[in-house]
Formats: C-alpha cells, structure tokens, sequence
C-alpha cells in the first residue's frame, strides 16, 4: 500500500477512534442527570457536578503524558491501549453502588478524553505541513461525539430499561459503550500502520518537555482554553440555560444544545482546510472577532423590568385643582401628563408576542397628588416609569450560540495548526499541554459559570465572562503580531504566516 492510501487509512481510523472515545467522554452528564431524576441515586448539585467533571478533569490531565509517550513509542501502540483503559473504565461503571464508587470509575474511564493528544501527533506525521491544517482539521472532527451523546444516549437509556420499566437495565448503557471502544480497538489495529516521530528518540523526559518553557506555547493553550474549554464547558451548560431561560421541556433542550456541539464538530474539518488556505492566525482573528461579537450580544439578558422615569416637578407654589391621567392643574399652571397605554407594554407573560430583535420601551407618568393639595416649588407631581422589555428571542439565542459554535469549531482546527508549524518535532508534547488547558476550561468553565449565576442571579454571566477570556486572546494575539511586525520590516505586515517569520512570533 502507498504511503498515501496509509496516511488516508490512519487518518480514518484516527478520527472514527477520536469520535467514538469523545462520545465515551461525555457520557457522564447524560447518565448520571438520568439517575439523579429517576430517584436511583439522591446525589445533590455539587455531587453531580463533580461526577460529571471528574472524566473531563482526567482526560485533560493526562494529555500531556499521554503524548509525550505518541512522540517516544508511536500513535498505534498507544491508542488501543487509552482505548483498552478507558474500555476498563467504562465497563466497571455498571458495577457501581455508590458515590465514590462512581466518582473513581469516572476517573478511570476519563482517560478516553486523553485520546486527543495521541491523534494529534499521531496524524501529524503522516502528513506533510500544507496539508497538516486539513487533516488535523478532519480528526478533530471527531467531536462531534459529544453530539452523538447528548442526542443518542437518553434514547439508549430508554430502551435499555424498558422505558424506565425496569431502572436498573441503566448498567447495560456502559457495557454497550464499552463493547463499541473495544470493536474500534480492532477496527484500529488492522487498518493503520506503524510510524512515529524519530527526532527525539532516547530524548529524557526533561528533553522531551523542553519545548513548554516557550511563552507562545501557553498563548497557544489559552486560545484552546476558549475555543476547545468553552465548547465543552457550553455542550454541557447549554442544556440548564434552556431550562430555565426558555422553560422548555428536557428533551427540547437537548436538541437544541446539540444544535451548538454538532455543528463545532464537524465543521473543525473545514476550520484546518481554512488554515492551511489562509493561514492559522488570520483564521483566529476572524473566530475571536466573531466570537467576541456574539458572546457581547448574548450577555444583555432577557429582561421585564421597571425603572423610575422622567416625572413632573412643579415649577411654582399652589393649590391642585384637577387631576387626571393626562393632565394636572396646579392653580393656573396646567401641566401634561403622560399616560399609561397597555398596549405599548410588552412582558414575558405575554404569550402571543411577536418576534422583536430589540429592546422595547414603554414610557408613563402617574400622578403623584389629589385635588386639594397644596404643593410647593419642585414638588414632586408625578412621577415617571419606564418599562423595558428584552425578549432575548429563543432562535435569535440559537442563531448566535450556532455562530459560536461554529467559530469554536474553526477556531479548534485553527490553533492545532499552529503546534506542527512552530513544533514539527515535538507534537505530541506541545499538543499534548495545549490539550491539557483547553480540557481544564471544560472543566472548570461549569464551575465558574454556576458561581458567577449564584453571585448574580443572571444567567447571561457566562457570555460576559467568556467576552473577557476572548478580549484577552485577541490583545495577547495582537500584541505579538505587531511586536513582531516591528522586529521585522514594515513591508511584512502582510506576510506574517511566512516561514521565515514562523520562527519569530
């Protein structure tokens, strides 16, 4: 077979590999939620949310050795073995009884998300640098897994126990998931072949991790600590967002959280395409920029509020001689009112509103005095209301969460194509510590997300503060590329993917 066909073959089974072990990954949320609600376990918010964190935080962690051992011993040999481990993993999840059985089993079968680190590199070299963005960009692909759990596994729950007829049939849900990681194992062996990286061969461990004393390594993990960590921390926020924003039934909710996680997935494909096209930064530009603007517009929150408004202060002393909703006579003095017209106020409550794309406003005066009353200079007659209304629109919503996700998607492709181009020998290190932070921000981002919500009693603090952690991706971009225009030349300006300059940034 021709190097070719074997690059094609590797790169298939890679990606088939990555999506099925993102799908194990992300099983969590979707089982133990489903356990919690039938009453089998009474786990409390902070219980679930450490199970469900628990695989993330492994499969982040163990990145980093996970690919320094793809660089030393080859991608064939260690991917059926993360794939053996996490297949351990997952099967001994249907023997679990209690809480902290589940919590170490949940760190065992985690290894699944390490299988990043192993594809990264083990694609890579494969393949020659013009057509690294591309194919780095179609195994990422692979996270379209976490789709296929959030849509397939309540249905495979459900039938699994008989419609919840029969509860504990819950335990053949990670068997099945287990059984799949094992035929992928076999799958994966018989159609990839052998080859690693032979720089480095004999390197110590201190060699091997030398590339991380470089700051544009860590600049490199915060743009995947958003694009990568704020796709998984969102695939698994999405879902309460919808509940208690939009009040709509679970299994709604689901839908259209799959409506941001699936497209990211597939899409990292066209991302790498994009890259090897245009260039890795310009690409990050384009993701952070839009990005920036969606996360700006979904952080002004649904909204039914009264505020005071504009009122009417007397100008001279007096006596009230009429009243009414339109006007107030103070002696010989008429003042104008302005009044309430129900029709110009709109309010969550109300059920047959129309699609509105702004905030709508509804402006009043009431009158504050009675015939009779005597007032004095600046009194106070009436006093002034102003209701705003933001319907903060659901498929508005959906639209811009799909950009992001989208973005998301292209931006994942986009940083991957940087490590090859800066650390063509050392991939599995450097993608490996890159997929160690992105994977922290997925699973810390639900932490900080649900203690910004307690602090403030708004769910829109999530878009703010992922507005802030892209703020400052694009100065930290910025600033090198402008630093390094300037220790270059003017004419440069335009050529900042260039090989000589591949080195400076």
């Amino acid at each position: 077979m021709t190097t070719d066909k074997k690059a094609i073959s590797v790169l298939t089974m890679n990606t088939l590999a990555f999506c099925i072990c993102f799908a194990c990954w992300m099983l969590y949320g979707v089982l133990i939620t489903f356990l919690v609600n039938n009453g089998l376990y009474q786990w409390d918010k902070a219980q679930m949310g450490w199970l469900i964190g628990t695989p993330v935080l492994t499969g982040a962690l163990l990145r980093l050795p996970v690919g320094v051992w793809t660089d030393q011993y080859g991608g064939r040999i260690v991917y059926p073995l993360v794939m053996l481990v996490a297949a351990a993993g997952m099967f001994s999840v249907s023997f679990c009884n209690s809480y902290y059985q589940f919590l170490a089993a949940g760190l065992f079968f985690g290894l699944a998300g390490a299988s990043f680190a192993v594809g990264i590199a083990y694609t890579s070299v494969w393949f020659p640098r013009e057509k690294q963005g591309t194919a780095l960009g179609i195994f990422g692909a692979g996270n379209a897994g976490a789709a296929i759990t959030s849509i397939g596994a309540p249905h495979l729950l459900l039938a699994v126990t008989d419609n919840l007829n029969n509860l504990e049939g819950w335990r053949m849900a990670p068997r099945i998931y287990a059984g799949v990681l094992l035929v992928t194992i076999v799958f994966f062996w018989f159609f990839t072949y052998p080859k690693k990286i032979e720089h480095g061969q004999g390197y110590t461990l201190k060699q091997r991790l030398a590339p991380l004393k470089e700051l544009r390594v860590w600049r490199f993990g915060l743009y995947y600590f958003f694009v990568f960590g704020g796709f998984v921390a969102l695939a698994q926020w999405l879902v309460p967002y919808y509940l208690n924003v939009y009040a709509m039934p679970l299994a709604t909710a689901g839908l259209m959280a799959a409506i941001f996680s699936l497209p990211s997935g597939v899409i990292r494909a066209i991302g790498g395409w994009m890259s090897d096209l245009w260039g890795a930064r310009i690409v990050m530009y384009g993701v952070l920029v839009s990005c920036l603007v969606s996360a700006v517009l979904l952080s002004v929150p649904r909204m039914d509020i009264q505020s005071p408004g504009q009122g009417i202060l007397s100008i001279n002393d007096g006596k009230v001689t009429s009243v009414s909703a339109t006007k107030i006579v103070v002696g010989s003095k008429e003042y104008k009112v302005r009044p309430k017209n129900e029709k110009d106020i709109i309010t969550i409550a109300d059920e047959n509103k129309d699609l509105l794309i702004w905030p709508t406003f509804a402006f009043w005066q009431e009158p504050k005095v009675k015939v009779g009353d005597l007032v004095e200079k600046k009194q106070i007659l009436a006093r002034g209301v102003t209701h705003i209304f933001f319907q903060a629109n659901v498929w508005i919503f959906t639209a811009l969460v799909f950009v992001i996700g989208i973005a998301t998607g292209i931006g994942k492709a986009a940083v991957y194509k940087h490590i090859p181009d800066y650390f063509p020998k050392d991939v599995g290190v450097v993608g490996g510590i890159v997929g160690v932070i992105g994977g922290l921000g997925g699973f810390f981002g639900p932490i900080i997300f649900g203690i910004s919500l307690k602090a403030t009693g708004i769910w829109t603090t999530c878009w703010m503060l992922l507005a802030v952690l892209i703020i400052v991706c694009l100065v930290w971009m910025h600033w090198t590329i402008t630093r390094m225009m300037n220790e270059g030349a003017p004419e440069l300006k335009d050529q900042f993917e260039s090989e000589s300059l591949v080195k400076t940034a």
